[in-house]
Order: structure tokens, then sequence, then C-alpha cells
């Protein structure tokens, strides 16, 4: 069996990795060693036991290219090929595999079971098509029923691994590939992630020369304006579009808004496609918005419906699954504004009390996006969310209550604007 470049060099260090399951809701941790270590634990036998049935056997399959745009689309569309080959009760476990500490290490995958004769065909499918994946078979000694030794098998490679308990990192393992993945710090990184998915995506170059086009007349999207750029963020419902209009028309302002409406037509054919991918869209859609800023700047103010924080805040809280306390740490460089991207002279987070957001967003009866639909869904995200805009710096967010009436939250934040920007 065939391996890609990328396949052949994890296997040196293969033994150095953690691996981890998402068992129930939360991760199982493991880790793998040649010599015998006695047993596996209570960590690896909940593993097991939430897994194995008469006549079944465990298997991992975690994705690895040499072309991180063909691994984000294969492991963005392996779910349901895995689902559509392999028999109904075959359950699928996201899994991961990652060096502690080391950037651009984690390995995505699925972690099931199934029977032999049907899932090994399927796998065996994979590698005989090179497709970029490792695959892995777990056994046991069943010398002990209550607490069995595991091993691992990699197909590829011809050594079994003892399976033993990992501690858990500092923080999600997903933090380690966020950056220019989930994240993009530099308009070259987002337009080579485009420039690469072209003869896939062809709306892809329509993108990059509108953004060409918008970089008309040779003004830098990181030049600092002359006038107050004051920009609007919170989560849908919070008051945003009200309070822009309202500013606009207090301020005598431009309003602008990201992702910019030129970009509206390819919305949709972007949010269909993997993170990497569609987060590279919105993140140009930043640079496209910082253009127009830097040619409406020297009139009068600017009014931004949300900017850089809301593309960093949610690619980060979708990527780190889990609690607050998973995502990186307050000061990670996963939180610093992009040093070729234009700062604002301030940005106001608009918040309010979850059940109230509820409320206004029922009374608007309008459909929910899918990121919205998961705030409604999942507590700890919308947590995640409202953090991450939090510890984004350079700038920071200043929050303002948003519960109060929509002119009372107007003039709070028109004397915010006159004692920071001097209007």
């Amino acid at each position: 069996m065939q391996m890609s470049r990328r396949s052949m060099a994890l296997v040196p260090r293969w033994s150095s990795r953690v691996f981890s399951v998402d068992v129930d809701g939360g991760p199982v941790y493991f880790q793998i060693q040649n010599k015998h270590p006695g047993r596996g634990g209570k960590a690896v036998k909940r593993l097991f036991d939430a897994s194995m049935e008469k006549d079944g056997m465990c298997y991992s399959l975690l994705v690895s290219s040499d072309d991180k745009i063909r691994n984000a689309k294969f492991y963005w569309e392996l779910e349901d090929k895995l689902l559509g080959e392999l028999p109904p009760q075959c359950r699928l476990s996201p899994m991961c595999s990652f060096l502690p500490e080391v950037k651009d290490s984690l390995l995505r995958g699925y972690f099931f079971k199934g029977a032999p004769s049907v899932t090994e065909r399927l796998l065996r499918h994979f590698l005989q098509r090179d497709d970029p994946v490792l695959v892995c078979s777990y056994t046991s000694d069943e010398e002990k029923e209550d607490d069995p030794l595991w091993t691992q098998h990699l197909w590829t490679h011809a050594q079994n691994h003892y399976i033993i308990p990992a501690e858990p990192p500092q923080y999600s393992p997903a933090t380690l590939n966020i950056v220019n993945s989930d994240v993009f710090y530099s308009v070259n990184e987002a337009c080579d992630v485009l420039k690469k998915c072209a003869d896939i995506i062809p709306e892809a170059t329509s993108v990059l020369e509108l953004l060409s086009r918008s970089a008309g007349g040779g003004v830098e999207a990181r030049s600092k304006p002359d006038v107050p750029v004051i920009v609007l963020e919170g989560l849908d419902a919070t008051g945003k579009t009200t309070l822009t209009a309202s500013l606009r028309d207090a301020l005598e302002a431009t309003l602008l808004q990201s992702p910019p409406q030129c970009l509206s037509p390819w919305r949709g054919r972007f949010d269909q496609e993997p993170p990497i991918i569609r987060r590279a869209f919105y993140a140009v859609g930043n640079y496209i918005t910082a253009q127009q800023i830097v040619h409406q700047a020297s009139k009068k103010p600017v009014i931004v419906d949300r900017f850089w924080h809301s593309t960093a805040a949610y690619a980060i809280a979708t990527a780190v699954s889990g609690s607050m306390c998973d995502l990186p740490a307050e000061g990670s460089e996963l939180y610093r504004w992009p040093s070729d991207l234009l700062q604002p002279s301030l940005v106001i987070l608009l918040t309010l009390d979850p059940e109230e957001r509820k409320r206004r967003l029922r009374d608007r009866g309008q459909g929910k996006t899918k990121e919205e639909h998961e705030l409604d869904q999942n507590q700890h995200f919308r947590l995640r969310v409202e953090e991450a805009y939090r510890r984004i710096s350079g700038p920071t967010c200043i929050s303002v209550d948003a519960s109060s009436s929509a002119e009372q939250v107007l003039q709070q934040v028109l004397l915010l604007i006159k004692a920071k920007c001097h209007l």
C-alpha cells in the first residue's frame, strides 16, 4: 500500500502522538508504546466498552495529505462516505491525533466499530485508491475481561503498539491547526487557499479578481484612515442593524459591512465548503471591506457592521469544541489582529441576556444560519464565541449592554465614540 510523503513522515514519531476520541460527549485521550505497559485503565476501558459489541472490531481512520486543500475536502466528505458504506448500526465517533504543543500536527478522522468482513473491505478500498488516510485496527488479548490489554495496529506499518491512557492537554488540540486554516492572519495566506481551490471552485477566481479591483488606486488596506472607523460587533439579534443605522444618521457617517455586499452572490457557494475554504473566503471579505473603508474614510466617519472580530471569534469557537477552558489562552497569538489589515478606531461589542436574544430572534421570524442554530442549541458554543470576542487584541472590544431601549443604547455608544474618537 502506498503512503503519501506526509504519512511516511508521521510513522517514525507515531508513538509520540496523542490520540483523542469523543465518547458520550467527552474526549478520551490515549497514547501508544512498544513495550508491555500493564493494563489500559478506566479511560481506555470506557472507550472500548462504548464501542465494542459481539462480533465487532474497532477501527480508526485519520486523514493525512501533503495537500492542505485536498486534506480538508477529503475530511469534509469523509463522514458521508463512511455512513453511506458502513452498516446502519455503526456509530462514528470524531477522533484526532496530535503531537503535544506542535503546530500543524493535528490529524482528524473517525473511530468506529464494525464487522471485519464489511469494514475492512471498505478501508482497503480507501488505501487502494491512494486516498489520504491512515488506517488502524484495535484488538485485545482478552486475558482479563474486566480490563483487557488493547493494541493498535497501523495497517501500513508492521508493528503493533500497546495502548495506554494519556493526560488531557491544557488546551484543545484543535488550537494546533487554527493558524491559516480556521483563522487567517494575512491576505496572502487567504488568497493562496482560494487560488489552490480555483480549479474545483470557479467562483474563487471571481472573488480574487474582486479583491484586486477593490485595491485600485494603490491605497493599502492597512493604511490608517484620517477619520474615525467604528466597528459594531455582537451575536445576531443584539441590535447591531438598528444601532448601525442610527449611528450613520447621528454622525452623518458612511455605513459598510463585512462581508461586503459585493460578495453576496457567492456566499451560499462557499458556505458549503470545508472550513479552510469558507474561512479564506470570509477573510478576503474583510480585506475588501478594509479597501472600501480607506476609500471612504477621507470624507466622513465610517461605521462597519462586523469585521475581523466576527470572522475570528466564530472560527475559533467552531474549531475548538468543549467549554471555555478549551479555548486558546488569553494573550495567545491566535487572538492577534492581522498586521496587514486596517485597525478600527473603536470596536463595540453588543451583549444581551441569552433568553432576551432568543425572544428577539423569535419575533423576527427569520430563518437561522447554521452557526446561529448552533448558538441556540449549544450554550458552550455561545460562551466560546463571546469569550473569543473579548480576547481578541489590537483593538480589543468594548462591551455595551444592549438590553436597554434602542435610544438609550445609541446615546451610550455616542458617548463612547466622543470619548475615544473625539467626535
